[in-house]
């Protein structure tokens, strides 16, 4: 579609676990993200939710290219790249940036945080006047909330949720069409949470942003997102506009999430079921056959077993990819 920023189709990324000392032979692979289809619509911000290990932080690298996928397509602005060289590369990644998970580990430790924000702008030769660098660093770090007169500050003298907003600044940079935010609060106090969020919110409307937003929070999920993408096991269960999720999901899976999600009146909390998942998330080096859900599903039939879930649509933007719905 025209509005589409970012197509991605039947994409795919294995890792091979391979043995032997001398002669590495390859024996399994791991199936992090296993026949993914989505698209990305211009000015939105799509949640991709699961539990952990479901692979929402391999399909983010794959999408920004950090990761070669093994196969699949992947369409930013109409224009392949999943299948682009490092060299080829150069002219998509000003176009396409992450916000990484923990503040602490994604900042050089070695650079001040004017270095760390200037390194984008003049690698991809967007200011090459000291001048206008000096004035464009700044009112970057005034954007993200933070005064200037830290930029001669080294990362260790931040506290975690300063060292995000360091991290937002140097993602929003060179002005990219999208930001994959991969976890970005998850390891911040809630109350720097809060603000951390509204902080993407209000750079969204400011900058025209595409966010792809990836956590376990379901309630900041709900809170940022226009739609949400359920993952299992490397697959999708489900994608629907956000408020249609949470008000009505139609997939076991989503549903048995969204019941774990407290509420905030006692009431109401003690009135509703809690849906309990029996077994453990299954190995991606070997998943069950048929629908990955069916070992933990309380609907499970004999033709999950068996065949692959069909996609069900519900509406233009509500999809579920189960046999019994």
């Amino acid at each position: 579609m025209k509005d589409n920023i970012l197509e991605i189709t039947d994409l795919k990324m294995h890792f091979p676990k391979t043995t032997g000392i001398f002669v590495q032979k390859e024996v399994e692979r791991v199936r992090a993200v296993d026949g993914i289809s989505l698209s990305l619509k211009r000015g939105e911000t799509l949640g991709i939710v699961g539990e952990s290990g479901c692979g929402k932080s391999t399909l983010g690298r794959c999408i920004i290219r950090l990761w070669k996928p093994t196969s699949g397509s992947i369409k930013l602005n109409g224009q392949e790249i999943a299948n682009l060289e490092e060299k080829e590369l150069e002219s998509v990644r000003p176009k396409i940036q992450m916000i990484f998970q923990d503040p602490y580990a994604s900042l050089n430790p070695r650079m001040t945080v004017y270095d760390i924000i200037a390194e984008p702008l003049l690698t991809h030769k967007i200011c090459t006047n000291k001048e206008k660098l000096d004035q464009t660093v700044s009112e970057l770090m005034e954007m993200v909330g933070l005064s200037p007169r830290f930029l001669k500050k080294y990362p260790h003298e931040f506290s975690g949720g300063q060292r995000q907003r360091i991290a937002i600044a140097r993602a929003i940079a060179i002005k990219p069409d999208i930001i994959v935010c991969d976890e970005p609060v998850s390891a911040l106090d809630v109350s720097i949470q809060a603000q951390v969020i509204n902080l993407l919110i209000k750079l969204k409307k400011e900058l025209n942003l595409t966010l792809l937003f990836i956590a376990h929070d379901l309630s900041v999920v709900r809170h940022i997102s226009d739609r949400v993408a359920v993952m299992y096991l490397g697959k999708l269960c489900e994608v629907a506009d956000v408020d249609e999720l949470f008000e009505g999901p139609k997939h076991p899976y989503t549903q048995a999430l969204l019941s774990a999600v407290p509420i905030p009146d006692p009431k109401k909390e003690t009135l509703r079921t809690r849906i309990t998942l029996s077994g453990d998330l299954p190995s991606p080096l070997a998943p069950p056959p048929g629908c990955s859900f069916h070992t933990r599903c309380p609907v499970a039939s004999e033709h999950c077993k068996q065949g692959a879930p069909k996609c069900s649509e519900f509406s233009k933007s509500h999809l579920v990819y189960c046999n019994n719905t």
